[in-house]
């Protein structure tokens, strides 16, 4: 036990206290109030704390801890420049990380709706430009490949002669494809329901954002509205004159979507979200009303009367 820590001892017992009593006091722990009275500082957190705690302690005890320290000499220095260091960086830091958390919420939240507005963007205008040449490729090959009078007669030899194979072979094809186009075309059998021509689709009116079509048909015949997908689009059917009808499809459609459906009296109600995508067509009479988001009213005409069904096919 050192001087310091006996003068200590000394002093808490004529006062009557337990190392207890003085725990309770100076809020130090009583391990190490039992290392300073056995002179034991290593015990301790540190140099700081040693002066500090024996300092406490002898106010306590009602010992003067300046003549306490300067009696005993023996008390190692506080390191009172790297601690004070240590406690102004910690707390220089603390408000630097407070700004960064009050401005990363806000960023977050305008990014989130910025990139999604961009990918959206990016999206429709890819399926508008993919849409387009497709259509157009597809056609100019089927006319290229399918008007006979584009193809080019076979040259004949000279004063009758033989001609080379190839050449033979090229007259032979131009000479069938020649009889084929001379030869009658077959008549198509009629098929069990009307056929569209018989079916007239007229623009109506318009009442609000929809556009009301009247649809005259033979009494007994079914109209068909069909409508062909050729991309990512909302789509709803409903039977009658509005949202409210029997719901007939609603969802998203993709590419190659075909859905069909039995026009009635009782009329068909159409939204689509993307109307490029989304080709309407009643008995194989396309309709449009030439707007990105369309809503469409299909009216049988008062005078006849369609099919009762309200069947729906889709592939």
């Amino acid at each position: 036990m050192s001087e310091l820590g006996r003068h200590l001892k000394e002093a808490r017992l004529q006062k009557g206290m337990s190392l207890d009593d003085v725990q309770e006091v100076t809020k130090i722990r009583k391990k190490y109030l039992e290392a300073i009275e056995a002179g034991d500082y290593k015990v301790l957190p540190g140099s700081f704390y040693v002066r500090a705690f024996i300092k406490t302690y002898a106010e306590a005890v009602g010992v003067n801890p300046d003549e306490l320290m300067e009696e005993h000499g023996n008390v190692p220095a506080a390191p009172v420049d790297t601690t004070m260091e240590t406690v102004i960086q910690k707390r220089s830091r603390k408000p630097e990380t407070e700004r960064n958390a009050k401005w990363l919420p806000t960023l977050l939240m305008w990014t989130f709706p910025v990139l999604i507005l961009v990918v959206i963007y990016l999206y429709a205008s890819s399926t508008m430009n993919n849409d387009s040449p497709e259509k157009a490729d597809n056609a100019s090959m089927t006319t290229a490949t399918q008007d006979p009078a584009k193809a080019k007669p076979s040259p004949t030899a000279a004063g009758g002669g033989a001609v080379p194979s190839a050449t033979a072979d090229a007259a032979a094809t131009s000479d069938a494809g020649a009889a084929a186009t001379t030869a009658p075309a077959a008549t198509p059998e009629p098929s069990p329901s009307a056929s569209p021509g018989a079916v007239t689709v007229t623009q109506d009116r318009k009442s609000g954002k929809t556009t009301i079509y009247k649809v005259s048909a033979p009494a007994g015949s079914q109209v068909q509205v069909v409508i062909a997908s050729t991309g990512v689009s909302w789509l709803e059917v409903y039977k009658g004159e509005n949202s409210k009808g029997e719901k007939l499809s609603f969802g998203n459609t993709k590419a190659g979507d075909n859905l069909s459906f039995t026009l009635d009296s009782e009329g068909m109600y159409i939204k689509s979200g993307y109307s490029p995508a989304t080709a309407i067509s009643v008995n194989g009479q396309a309709i449009t009303d030439g707007k990105t988001s369309s809503r469409l009213l299909l009216e049988l005409d008062s005078g006849t009367d369609g099919a009762a069904g309200g069947s729906t096919t889709g592939e």
